[in-house]
């Protein structure tokens, strides 16, 4: 019989994501405003970690990094309309919320350097 490849590989969920970013007093300030729960350093670190529901979020500045499309970094929430609702409140700007075809409905935001951020709800099947 064949192990199934959970048992094999042990992989549960993602830990952590870690973004490059230009300048850590710009970026700690965005993140804060999405929600995140400042961990471990702030402002004027070189290395920042954020809660992120179960997992985390860290930033580590990077001298010179140039902004450029890295993928996209996709957080399950339980409403996306009321996250996007408190992000505007939160005076950012994200794209507005649409439903897709999988069965999700969800919304982008970039950073400050650009890396994309999406929260996404499953929409219940009737």
């Amino acid at each position: 019989m064949g192990q199934n490849w959970k048992d094999v590989f042990g992989v549960r969920n993602i830990s952590a994501v870690t973004f490059a970013v230009s300048d850590m007093s710009r970026s700690v300030p965005f993140y804060r405003k999405l929600g995140f729960e400042l961990l471990h350093g702030g402002e004027a670190a070189s290395f920042t970690s954020f809660k992120a529901g179960g997992s985390f979020v860290n930033l580590i500045e990077a001298k010179g990094y140039e902004g450029r499309w890295s993928g996209r970094t996709i957080f399950r929430v339980d409403d996306a309309d009321a996250q996007y609702r408190l992000q505007g409140e939160a005076g950012l700007s994200p794209d507005e919320p649409q439903d897709a075809p999988w069965g999700e409905r969800y919304f982008h935001i970039s950073d400050p350097d650009g890396h994309e951020l999406s929260f996404a709800e499953v929409l219940s099947r009737s």
